[in-house]
């Protein structure tokens, strides 16, 4: 079996564990405190593999957009890609936020929907940053502090100004540059050690959630849950699908080869811990050039948000029809406009799909408390709206480095180019004892 269909089956399993568990084991003490409470079997398991793909994200994202800037020839192509890339993460969080809201509103949900008898959780929701904050935190006062908070935006920037200052030190640039991109070379060994591990810890992810979670979590509100599942795979095929038809690329083995990808993001519910994984399939599956999958996956990873979008235009659908508020033509607009504005506003910080949900609210004067009636399949949909997120990062990646002519075109079109199996390792290692 290759990876993805590894993933696959441990998140199968995991899920008939968890359902099983929830159904017949929560009240069992030894379930509860060794299998499912904090510092249990599924909760350490999930956590390791969480934190060792974190652990790669800074050190690769430094080491490869450092890399990539320095190999540059043209400054002013840092900019073009960096603007075309910033304009086609906002055309598909606008063309998601819209859909979204067309397909919401056609549906009606949430008409009728009795609020008294719904099972609310208390929902404490953070205040968002304001974009002055946003922006003057993009620049460190401690590069290492930065670093260790894993702040995206500080590491880009970070990065951009090493690369820039390589490229324009002569000598001792090309020696530093030699050394930055052996060291990277390493870090995504690394990652795939770390993904000879992930059906394990995929596993302890997944039936940690069901077993939480439960199928009668969903009773409630399957109306609003499938409507957001629904929009959330038509913009998956059909906008990724659009974007790649109008670059000339198809569609189709894009999706292919993004399947690990996609379950990786799926069961970790975190864009920023899937950047390793996501870098190494652009480069390695989609033959995008470093110099773009660099820049452009960290970037899109903070900032490109079309599955927060959808949840965020058909939960204020839901909402507005539950409380029997009546949204406008013009508060319609403001929720579009806001989703974008917030994506960008929000970069970074955690929890910020129920932040940027707050700040829709607001604006439309729909009751923030509300955001309590769909908390409770807030986190499968989290995994879900991460998978078209992480997806989204990559599509953009690869269409731009087809209009900058750093896409290798015979790697793209090739199914089987830098397909993972557990080997890769395995031969790794043993090509290093031959050479020692």
């Amino acid at each position: 079996m290759n990876l993805s269909v590894k993933i696959l089956v441990s998140m199968l399993i995991a899920a008939v564990v968890g359902v099983f568990m929830n159904k017949f084991l929560l009240d069992n003490e030894f379930v509860k405190s060794f299998i499912l409470g904090n510092g249990g079997f599924f909760d350490v398991g999930g956590t390791m593999f969480i934190k060792a793909l974190k652990m790669l994200v800074v050190p690769l994202v430094f080491c490869s957009l450092i890399g990539g800037i320095a190999s540059m020839d043209d400054m002013k192509t840092l900019g073009r890609t960096g603007g075309k890339a910033f304009a086609l993460f906002m055309l598909t969080t606008v063309i998601a936020i819209a859909f979204a809201l067309t397909v919401a509103t056609s549906l009606g949900i949430g008409e009728g929907f009795d609020i008294d008898s719904a099972n609310r959780a208390a929902v404490t929701v953070k205040d968002a940053p304001s974009f002055g904050q946003v922006i003057t935190n993009i620049i460190p006062d401690n590069i290492l502090g930065e670093m260790a908070k894993g702040n995206m935006l500080a590491v880009i920037f970070i990065s951009i100004v090493f690369g820039i200052s390589i490229a324009h030190s002569g000598k001792e640039g090309e020696r530093t540059a030699k050394f930055i991109a052996d060291f990277n070379e390493v870090i995504m060994s690394l990652v795939n050690i770390v993904m000879n591990v992930a059906p394990y810890g995929v596993f302890c992810l997944m039936a940690k959630t069901f077993a939480e979670q439960g199928l009668e979590v969903f009773l409630p509100i399957l109306g609003y849950f499938f409507t957001v599942a629904g929009v959330l795979v038509m913009h998956y095929v059909g906008t990724f699908s659009g974007i790649f038809f109008m670059a000339r690329l198809n569609p189709l083995t894009f999706l292919k080869k993004m399947r690990s990808t996609v379950l990786f993001a799926f069961s970790t519910a975190s864009s920023n811990a899937t950047i390793p994984i996501t870098m190494r399939t652009a480069e390695e599956r989609l033959g995008v050039d470093n110099s773009i999958a660099s820049f452009v996956i960290p970037l899109g990873a903070t900032i490109n948000m079309n599955g927060t979008a959808i949840m965020q235009g058909v939960a204020t659908v839901f909402v507005a029809n539950a409380y029997g508020i009546e949204l406008t033509f013009i508060d319609y607009l403001t929720v579009i406009g806001m989703s974008v504005l917030a994506s960008i506003g929000t970069a970074g910080v955690p929890g910020v799909g129920l932040i940027m949900l707050a700040m829709v609210f607001a604006q439309v004067n729909l009751p923030v408390e509300g955001i309590a009636l769909i908390i409770g399949v807030d986190r499968l949909l989290d995994m879900m709206r991460t998978a078209v997120n992480v997806t989204g990062d990559a599509a953009v990646t690869v269409v731009v480095a087809k209009t900058e002519k750093k896409l290798n075109l015979e790697t793209y079109n090739d199914p089987e180019a830098g397909i993972f199996d557990a080997i890769d390792v395995n031969s790794h290692e043993h090509d290093l004892g031959h050479k020692a």
